[in-house]
């Protein structure tokens, strides 16, 4: 398994911050959690804690992507991300 670099929420500078917390707010209700972001070893989005921008970019389109103004409803954009994600043989 490759290993990259990463920077836990706990050290993260005013600017990953502001990256983590602009593109959480993006994501569907259904996304929210009460605790700060997750930055682990595990996580996908850490994997970007180096480049904060490019963080917010790629985890801001998926929070547009499911927008409620869209004509998918949640049923069928949690469907379309299961699918896709079976298909890329991905656990996410």
């Amino acid at each position: 398994m490759a290993w990259i670099k990463t920077i836990p929420f706990e050290e993260a500078d005013e600017k990953l911050q502001k990256a983590l917390e602009g593109q959480r707010h993006l994501y569907p209700k259904e996304y929210d959690s009460p605790q700060p972001p997750i930055l682990g070893n595990e996580s996908i989005v850490s994997t970007h804690s180096l480049i904060p921008e490019a963080l917010y970019h790629a985890f801001a389109t998926f929070g547009v992507l499911l927008s409620p103004d869209l004509p998918l409803d949640r049923r069928q954009q949690e469907m379309i991300a299961t699918m896709v994600s079976v298909t890329n043989d991905c656990f996410y």
